[in-house]
């Protein structure tokens, strides 16, 4: 049995089957609130003896002798034992916080100064000031969360859609781990077959089923496909869908961007080449964020301040994620306006194109040879909310989209899931080439390597560093 138990200590070392212990940090504090006037305004305190570091500014309760998630009234005094504000301190003892240390938060008025004036009494009872992200980093490091659940408290903090927060809260509640721990779990099973038929190799036991390993490594292929396919429209959920409006001079495309923000965003005027740079805006629509990019009118000009707005318009044409061209109806078309149509339509590729004519209220002539997609006057209103539905639509044609589906939004978890995936197949190549155990067993440890890198199992210092400085400061 020595050979036996040889393999399974490995295989724990190796996936760092553990109970984890927590870590009280050096104490830190930082406003939690956004800055401003307003009500009140938390800071938050969290770290080793951060209680008693607050009991000595607070004048009240003896907070060291008071139970975990209790308020208490008092008032912060400065090192003069002068009054700094009125407050509310709540109590949170390890390891029932938010990081897993003491934690304390002190709710005060919100005025700009008096909050900062808190914050520095705070500080000068040997608090360190917190950098961005660093309580959710000490919550990952406790084990409060995985990495891809701190990642989804940056997603919801700066989610700009209702369905933005509706895919960082499936994240946050731990879905997408549930599925890498499952993912991992495979590999795990399929090493450890592999792996225990190494340690018996003198003795010539044949603990792998190929027909079985090979279906097992299959199922996990497709399964991690399933989930790298919801990337694309899980990266337009989360950052947003750029819609570019492209055009020749005074087609309507200002207007138009307008009307769907609900203001003035962009200057219209009769004049053509108004618009001399990329316009951008936000519209959301149904749940769903519009990053709308307003062009420079399409045409050959000397002029050299408008000439560098079409250069412009055409890398945002490239970048685009939905392009809407808009051809003025109350002008015929021209040879040149169709040859350039069909230019843009072929160069979109497999991104959705959508020809729209604009100002139908003073359309002239009927018989364009043209089919369009919709025909609108956005200055009337006239089929502009049959317009918003088709722009959802055609945004999100041919892409894997169910509410209820997890989505993968990061690009960091879709380039693991896609590196853990090849080493899965080169595993399945391998045992269709009947390789040995030990060199299948590299690959399988590499996928498993990057599925942890997704949950935090296995990361490293620069990918935390990267991680947590998307996070504002008191988060």
């Amino acid at each position: 049995m020595v050979h036996g138990n040889h393999f399974i200590l490995n295989l724990k070392n190796w996936i760092k089957i553990m109970d984890q212990e927590i870590i009280q940090h050096p104490p830190i504090a930082a406003i939690a609130t956004p800055v401003g006037e307003g009500g009140i305004a938390v800071i938050r305190v969290s770290g080793k003896e951060a209680i008693s570091k607050v009991n000595q500014s607070f004048k009240g309760k003896d907070l060291t002798k008071q139970e975990s998630h209790t308020v208490h009234f008092g008032k912060i005094l400065d090192k003069n034992g002068l009054p700094v504000d009125e407050v509310l301190v709540t109590l949170f003892k390890s390891p029932r916080s938010y990081t897993g240390e003491e934690t304390v938060e002190i709710s005060c008025h919100g005025g700009v100064l008096v909050t900062q004036k808190v914050l520095e009494t705070i500080l000068s009872l040997g608090v360190k000031p917190a950098v961005a992200g660093e309580f959710t980093q000490r919550a990952f490091l406790n084990g409060k969360l995985d990495l891809d659940q701190a990642e989804a408290v940056a997603d919801l903090i700066h989610a700009k859609s209702i369905k933005a927060v509706d895919a960082a809260h499936q994240q946050l509640e731990g879905r997408l781990g549930e599925h890498i721990k499952k993912f991992r779990q495979q590999i795990i099973d399929a090493t450890a077959m592999i792996e225990l038929e190494l340690d018996f190799i003198e003795e010539d036991v044949e603990f792998a089923n190929k027909e079985q390993l090979q279906k097992l490594l299959e199922d996990l292929e497709t399964e991690i496909t399933s989930l790298l396919v919801t990337y694309e429209t899980g990266r337009l959920v989360k950052d947003g869908i750029k819609t570019v409006l492209i055009g020749r001079p005074n087609a309507g495309k200002s207007t138009l961007l307008n009307t769907l923000v609900g203001t003035d965003r962009a200057i219209v005027t009769e004049i053509a080449g108004t618009t001399r740079d990329t316009i951008d805006a936000d519209w959301s629509y149904d749940g769903l964020l519009f990053k709308l990019i307003d062009t420079a009118g399409l045409r050959d000009t000397e002029d050299i301040v408008e000439a560098e707005g079409v250069k412009r318009s055409q890398k945002a044409f490239e970048l685009a994620d939905l392009v809407i061209y808009l051809k003025d109806l109350s002008h015929p078309f021209n040879d040149e306006e169709r040859t350039e149509i069909a230019d843009f339509q072929k160069r979109a590729g497999s991104t959705p194109f959508i020809l729209i004519g604009t100002k139908s209220d003073v359309e002239r002539d009927q018989e364009w040879r043209t089919e369009f997609d919709l025909k609108i006057s956005a200055k009337e209103g006239e089929r502009v909310d049959v317009l918003k539905k088709l722009l959802k639509d055609r945004a999100l044609e041919n892409k894997h989209y169910d509410a209820s589906s997890l989505l993968v939004t990061s690009t960091r978890h879709r380039d693991a899931l896609q590196k853990s995936k090849e080493h899965v197949q080169a595993a399945l190549n391998g045992l269709a080439m009947n390789m040995t155990g030990d060199f299948l067993s590299i690959d399988l440890r590499a996928a498993l390597n990057e599925l942890g890198s997704i949950t935090g199992e296995i990361t490293n210092e620069h990918i935390l560093d990267s991680i947590f400085s998307r996070f504002c400061i008191g988060k």
